[in-house]
């Protein structure tokens, strides 16, 4: 790969590449059927999948930017150790080596940069077999704002291609979107949001929105993609659910296409390398900063204070 070509572009092009291979590792570890479920937490759940899955992109990535943190969900001494030579990738996709590098990210360093990995953001659904709704996450930080980030798809159908399964979709702040066209909102207000995670403050900060349709989707991926695609307005989650590793990727994507993500607050979350994992104050993501803000608006202040003081 010609290090001509900026870092944080190369670094884009390589992860796109390595979620790739990541999801075949996804597909593969459910076509056998032994998915080695542990439960790590009440309702937390890690497969053979996550933890190959991380390992192959943990692995692909350090090899070639060995500099650079990079934070992975499954953080497991498991996760360590030798990596078959089959996983390991270092290609980089040609599209994404041809973008422009925003002048303020081309003299970015590798350790300036932090790189969060949900290797399979969706892991309830993947074993209960809502497959469409799984996800590998890659986001890039540099200063702790989210830059570029990828969302593979492992499981999404190519109509008219029945050899290809998965698709790939990447954002870099300033120049957009690729692996698919962004769609306008829909004409009404539909929600995106948890599937299986609710509560009733979670119902609460729904039924405010006078929303006329709610989506109950799984993965913080499939929930922004949602967005991207057009199928809903607002994802709202009222709940410290989520972690950095869920939310990085997809804030660059989305706000690489024009959308916003914050906290219930109306706060933007950091993702730098000493920042906690959780996102205790919940999630608020539309596809424009007005929908955004009436969502936000919606929110009564109790609600708001109540989740911000848990």
């Amino acid at each position: 790969m010609s290090t001509s070509v900026p870092l944080i572009v190369r670094l884009l092009a390589s992860s796109v590449s390595v979620a790739g291979r990541a999801g075949k590792i996804v597909r593969d570890v459910m076509s056998k059927g032994e998915l080695g479920i542990v439960e790590k937490a009440k309702d937390d759940y890690q497969t053979e999948a996550d933890r190959s899955a991380q390992r192959c992109i943990i692995a692909s990535l350090s090899s070639q930017y060995p500099k650079i943190n990079i934070i992975g969900e499954e953080d497991n001494p498991d996760n360590e150790g030798d990596v078959c030579s089959d996983w390991l990738t270092i290609d980089a996709d040609k599209e994404v080596l041809c973008l422009e590098c925003p002048s303020e990210l081309q003299g970015i360093k590798e350790e300036d940069i932090v790189v969060w990995v949900d290797p399979l953001d969706g892991t309830s659904e993947y074993t209960q077999g809502f497959l469409e709704h799984v996800t590998v996450l890659i986001g890039i930080s540099v200063n702790e704002k989210p830059v570029a980030g990828v969302i593979h798809q492992p499981y999404y159908k190519n109509v008219g291609s029945e050899n290809k399964t998965g698709r790939t979709i990447w954002g870099l702040q300033e120049i957009g979107v690729g692996g698919f066209t962004p769609a306008p909102p829909p004409n009404s207000l539909i929600i995106t949001t948890t599937r299986s995670h609710s509560n009733p403050v979670v119902e609460k900060a729904l039924q405010v929105m006078n929303a006329s349709q709610i989506l109950r989707v799984g993965g913080a991926g499939f929930k922004v993609l949602q967005l991207l695609e057009g199928k809903a307005s607002v994802y709202v989650f009222a709940s410290p659910g989520c972690k950095k590793w869920d939310t990085c990727a997809p804030e660059a994507i989305l706000s690489a296409a024009g959308g916003k993500l914050t906290d219930i607050l109306g706060h933007n979350y950091k993702y730098g390398a000493s920042e906690p994992r959780p996102n205790k104050t919940g999630v608020l993501a539309a596809v424009n900063a007005d929908l955004h803000n009436y969502a936000l608006n919606r929110i009564p202040q109790e609600l708001k204070e109540k989740l911000a003081n848990k």
